[in-house]
């Protein structure tokens, strides 16, 4: 049965239920049983265990398992005893993935908060009384009584009704308020919005009152149906995810081929073949970057921290990075990028005279929206001295113009009492009030400007028609204002008797408007090389309006129509795509298309919006972004992150902190990897040379997890670049390594290289420059330890900034200097004390060697300041 076709008598019927009495306790807990609670079915929650494993899939998670067991074999294999290295490895991968699976609860928790805040209620009749309850425990059948301001918490078919209009927007994308009739009878092609005789769940009473039957609950919505779209789209993975995948794979084959390259080279050498095995083995897990994940976690996790203080909740980590890729922002209009609330824009009293009310109110202007107001039925409350105005946005958009502008509504109804009136209905278009004025009466009409024309008699009607279809071309919403003075009250209150030989007073025009911050946002955008997309469900030239003031589009060209998209194949549209800008009248499928039509194009797609119909292209787009106060909960659901302030700027600042997490990661990836690719080349060259292994794996690893690891840690905590706005997105299919980064790794790698090359040759056998410390391998070893360690540990302060080192106030990032010299510390100590020299297989090394090692530590840094003599740009505030 579809209840929308049929009558009230059928649909009482059908759902057994009473519109007197309700429903009984024991009807309802049958009902119940056979239908569910009245809420959407959830995703089944990932137990600990679950998310722990699904961690650990992450290609570089598994290299670095691989990794811990070769150690831990090889351990095991020399009879040595020593497992500290495997365990340090398995370590650091249980670290990296607490700290993800921490995050991620404390947003699912942040929005739990913001659920309970929106529980919802219903109002019904049960046993022949009224009663309040969950709106959870609502089931089909059930008798809803409605008023101005419910929230319709179930789809229901219109039993009874009094002026009711329900505004649907979360739903058809529509934002004027729908009148309702419960003896409309649909027919087949019926679209939602047309469908006079139902409500569904999620749209807002906003004037009048009535009762309905409940015809669907839960899943089985309207609501519902499109919450069960979302199941249809898998999760993708981030541009990050699938870089720092790439990153692991060729990390992987390198060290593979460097292991097998230095196995054979051994081979060749006549060396021992376990001695070579574990020198290969030694070599592979050195050059994973093992504290990689663990660095980009945090450098992440220290981005949701700072979006946080400025309204966004991050539901899914890697959202943040992907956000610094975004070059497209689809934007819902109603409620996202305008306020969603209707304000007098334009009054006309005669001729040219046309009041704009943001510029000033003129005593004409005043007495049209005055009028105007008494003809209205919104309900006025001033709580605290905050305006509070329920009911039809257009009669609340005339009322508030009036209130904001001396008078009240209250004295205006005390001066002109109301004594009659013709309601508001949809075959009329019009809305007749009666009022005393002093010993005479005045009835004061007012409706759309075409349907009231014929009925104007006096004034200056010509013009009206003229200044009408300019406020129409400037999307504005369009309200005639008449009336007719009588010498004694109307006797008949009729349409027949009232509704004629008007004299014209004026016009009024009011539009939803965009919010302040939106045009600044966009522009910001822009300039940053992000394309704003507007999709609605509003109409072409409203939504044209709003984006051409806004800044969004142009041309008229850039519009395009539901209808005209859906004539379109995939192909043409893709074809098309870059060159539109707004989408009206469009449905959640069509969103979708627009979205995925995009990300053929290589685009990174940021979606914005606040309603049901905006749910599933929240969950295709590569972000979603759901509004936390106006916002349904399905959005909130398919969204990877909530804007608490529903502002569309809170986006631009993400995008802004994206960009800088993602500058941060780079930044990371070539402190890591200049220390990596360096460690390949040193055991490569000094085997080649036949000078012996230069280090021991766990060598390696403390250079990896400390001297790398600990200073890695504060990177995330870097302020961005200036002009980090100013540059373009960064192009989905970018590798991470692009503009540039390949030549600055392998530079310093080449540095590192040198140095500790140098370093170890001097320790191993240069004679002469200790009597008591004679030249071994051991020692040679113990140089190139400490000359690679502190190399990398002051090679943080060169990756931090383009500018000079010296030009770089170290109070930005306090963090940054204190790990370095903690790292430091810890190294010297290693290298100092008999029990950790043991550990480390360490030696004893003289003063010189001291010396030199910490000289040439510091020609790193001396070659990177060379080649910086551009100025690097100052630190912007804006970006942070």
């Amino acid at each position: 049965m579809e209840p929308y076709k049929e009558t009230v008598d059928a649909v009482v019927s059908e759902y057994d239920a009473s519109l007197d009495d309700g429903l009984t306790e024991r009807k309802v807990e049958e009902k119940i049983k056979n239908n569910g609670k009245n809420k959407f079915d959830e995703a089944s929650k990932e137990s600990l265990a679950k998310k722990f494993f699904h961690s650990l899939t992450d290609f570089t998670t598994i290299i670095l398992l691989v990794a811990a067991v070769i150690s831990l074999y090889t351990a095991i294999a020399t009879d040595h005893g020593d497992y500290f290295e495997s365990f340090l490895i398995i370590a650091i991968v249980v670290i990296n993935s607490v700290l993800a699976i921490v995050q991620e609860g404390n947003a699912e928790k942040a929005l739990s908060a913001l659920q309970d805040m929106n529980k919802q209620t219903a109002t019904v009749i049960r046993n022949g009384k009224q009663e309040e309850i969950d709106a959870e425990d609502l089931v089909p059948g059930d008798t809803l009584l409605l008023e101005s301001g419910s929230m319709i918490t179930a789809d229901a078919r219109i039993a009874e009704a009094s002026q009711l209009r329900v505004e649907e927007s979360a739903l058809t994308g529509e934002s004027e308020p729908v009148m309702k009739d419960p003896e409309y009878q649909g027919e087949e092609d019926d679209s939602l919005g047309d469908r006079l005789n139902m409500l569904y769940k999620g749209s807002t009473v906003v004037n009048g009152r009535g009762k309905a039957i409940v015809t669907a609950t839960g899943m089985k919505t309207e609501m519902g149906k499109i919450a069960g779209l979302l199941n249809s789209d898998e999760t993708q993975k981030t541009p990050l995810q699938k870089r720092l995948n790439q990153l692991g794979k060729r990390i992987s084959l390198i060290a593979l081929a460097a292991a097998a390259f230095v196995f054979f080279i051994g081979q060749m050498q006549g060396e021992p073949m376990l001695d070579m095995f574990i020198t290969a083995i030694s070599l592979a897990v050195a050059a994973v970057p093992e504290t990689l994940t663990v660095i980009v976690t945090l450098t992440l996790a220290f981005g949701v921290q700072k979006m946080a203080q400025k309204n966004a909740i991050i539901r899914r980590l890697p959202a943040v990075e992907t956000l610094g890729s975004a070059n497209v922002i689809c934007s819902d209009k109603t409620g996202t990028l305008t306020q969603n609330k209707m304000r007098v824009r334009r009054v006309w009293t005669h001729g040219d005279s046309v009041v704009d009310t943001e510029e000033g109110m003129t005593d004409e202007a005043m007495e049209v929206l005055s009028i105007a107001a008494l003809c209205t039925d919104v309900i006025v409350e001033n709580d605290d001295n905050e305006l509070e105005i329920k009911g039809n946005p257009t009669e609340a958009a005339i009322v508030r113009a009036v209130e904001e502008n001396y008078h009240t509504k209250a004295e205006l109804e005390e001066k002109y009492p109301r004594i009659g009136e013709i309601p508001f209905d949809s075959d009329r278009k019009m809305m007749t009030t009666v009022h005393k004025r002093g010993k005479k009466f005045i009835s004061i009409t007012k409706g759309a400007f075409d349907v009231l024309y014929p009925k104007f008699h006096y004034g200056d009607v010509d013009q009206a028609a003229i200044v009408n279809d300019r406020f129409g071309k400037k999307a504005l919403r369009v309200i005639a204002v008449g009336y007719a003075i009588h010498e004694e009250e109307p006797k008949e209150i009729t349409s027949e008797a009232l509704e004629k030989n008007l004299r014209l007073m004026g016009l009024i025009g009011m539009i939803d408007p965009p919010r302040p911050e939106s045009k600044a946002a966009i522009a910001r955008a822009k300039k940053a090389g992000i394309k704003t997309v507007m999709i609605t469900g509003d109409h072409v030239v409203t939504a044209g309006a709003i984006a051409k003031e806004l800044g969004i589009m142009k041309s008229r060209k850039e519009a395009i129509s539901g209808a005209q998209l859906q004539k379109m194949t995939d192909e043409e549209l893709d074809d098309r795509v870059k060159d539109l800008s707004v989408y009206a009248r469009v449905t959640p499928e069509d969103k979708i298309r627009i979205v995925k039509s995009w990300q053929r194009s290589g685009a990174v797609v940021a979606m914005t919006g606040d309603g049901v119909n905006d749910a599933p292209a929240l969950k295709a787009s590569d972000v979603g972004c759901a509004m936390g106060i106006t916002g349904t909960d399905v959005a909130k659901g398919a969204a990877d992150m909530v804007l608490t302030d529903d502002n569309f700027a809170t986006i631009v600042d993400a995008v802004a902190r994206g960009r800088s997490v993602y500058q941060g990661i780079r930044k990371a990836i070539n402190f890591l990897l200049s220390c990596n690719i360096s460690e390949i080349f040193i055991v490569v060259i000094a085997m080649l040379l036949g000078w012996g292994a230069p280090f021991t794996a766990v060598q390696l690893l403390f250079v990896n997890v400390v001297a790398d690891g600990l200073p890695g840690f504060a990177l995330g905590r870097e302020p961005a670049e200036a002009g980090i706005m100013d540059e373009k997105p960064i192009p989905r299919d970018e590798g991470i390594f692009a503009r540039g980064l390949w030549k600055k790794i392998g530079l310093n790698a080449a540095v590192f290289t040198v140095v500790t090359l140098i370093g170890f040759y001097i320790g191993a056998f240069v004679e002469h420059i200790s009597y008591f410390t004679p030249p071994s391998l051991e020692v040679g070893q113990t140089v190139a330890f400490l000359v690679l360690a502190y190399s990398s540990i002051l090679h943080v302060f060169n990756v931090r900034s383009s500018k000079s080192i010296f030009k770089v106030d170290l109070a930005t990032n306090k963090s940054l200097a204190q790990m370095a010299w903690l790292a430091i510390g810890i190294t010297t100590a290693i290298a100092l004390i008999p029990q950790t020299q043991e550990l480390f297989y360490l030696v004893p090394i003289s003063m010189n060697h001291w010396i030199i090692a910490i000289l040439l530590s510091l020609v790193p840094i001396i070659v990177t300041e060379l080649i910086k003599f551009h100025k690097a740009p100052e630190v912007d505030p804006e970006n942070i």
